[in-house]
């Protein structure tokens, strides 16, 4: 294991740093291409896939492929630094994990295992996606005497900075933790049993990472991206609402990770999140976790939550 103290880097601790990825199957690219598009993100073809960049990062969030009929979460892949790769490989050796080969028309690099609920993980070596500082946020406000307006016609593109995290359903929250402390080396940051769980990496991250929701299956709930004001979260939320996806939920502010959020639905009954202002837990904090009431967990402000937003439209595993 490396020991070596580099800056947003915890020393002597295995643990994967960013999601480097997430990848999806559905129905139809097409409907894929102007959700994200609108959304803001730069889609590009490759591969017969969509990939989802964010506009000025070189960096690839997503992979979007042709499925069948519904949409399907392939699989989450993490980054790990280069020089603890085969620290890592033993680590896994010692967790006990099956391994299982790459899925079809995906890249084979790295390690890949079957997660917990089975859903298909990937560990490869990769540069750090997830910031070492907590992102920029700004409010502007109009001086006395001068006008703030925006004009709807003027009004300017959201475009999210990157992705934040990524929330999976899963059948066991308690033990879904235990697991992913144990073979990713992830943190607890909060709890809201049995519900809910947030998990950080250990190399500094945002409040979470990885964020696990109950359910009676694997799936995905939603992907969040990153933006810099809560004009952006609210107008991105608007645009999306005026191009008819929805229902939706926001504008709102969390209570766990303190974010500002709004969930757009996604053509396949999911969601991708609006978010600004995300606690950070620096690779050098020990956060306090805590298992907190769920009437005081969820959100702090805004719109009652719709009674589907805690579905999950994503078929079970035959």
């Amino acid at each position: 294991m490396n020991d070596k103290s580099i800056a947003g880097r915890r020393a002597n601790v295995l643990g994967v740093h960013s999601i480097d990825h997430f990848a999806l199957a559905v129905p139809d690219l097409e409907d894929a291409r102007r959700f994200y598009s609108l959304f803001g993100l730069d889609v590009r073809d490759g591969d017969g896939a969509l990939h989802l960049y964010t506009q000025g990062n070189p960096h690839r969030w997503g992979v979007i492929a042709k499925g069948g009929t519904a949409k399907q979460l392939r699989y989450l892949s993490f980054g790990v630094y280069a020089d603890e790769m085969d620290a890592f490989a033993a680590h896994l050796d010692a967790c006990g994990v099956t391994y299982i080969d790459a899925p079809a028309g995906t890249e084979a690099q790295g390690i890949w295992f079957s997660g917990f609920d089975g859903l298909p993980i990937n560990v490869c070596a990769a540069d750090k996606a997830t910031p070492a500082e907590k992102s920029h946020f700004s409010f502007v406000s109009a001086p006395p005497g001068q006008s703030g307006a925006i004009p709807n016609s003027q009004a300017p593109k959201v475009h999210p900075r990157r992705l934040s995290h990524f929330a999976i359903f899963t059948t066991d929250v308690n033990a879904a933790i235990a697991y992913y402390e144990k073979t990713l080396g992830l943190r607890l940051s909060d709890k809201s049993e049995p519900g809910v769980a947030f998990l950080h990496g250990v190399h500094g991250s945002d409040h979470h990472l990885l964020a696990l929701v109950l359910s009676d299956r694997r799936g995905m709930h939603h992907n969040s991206w990153d933006v810099g004001s809560v004009m952006e979260v609210g107008l991105g939320g608007a645009t999306m609402a005026r191009a008819g996806y929805g229902p939706n939920w926001g504008l709102g502010q969390h209570v766990l990770g303190a974010n500002y959020f709004y969930y757009v639905r996604d053509p396949w009954g999911s969601f991708s999140e609006y978010s600004a202002d995300i606690d950070f837990i620096p690779h050098d904090v020990d956060w306090p976790s805590a298992n907190h009431a769920p009437e005081d967990s969820m959100f702090l402000w805004g719109p009652d939550p719709f009674p589907e937003f805690i579905q999950n439209t994503e078929a079970a595993e035959a």
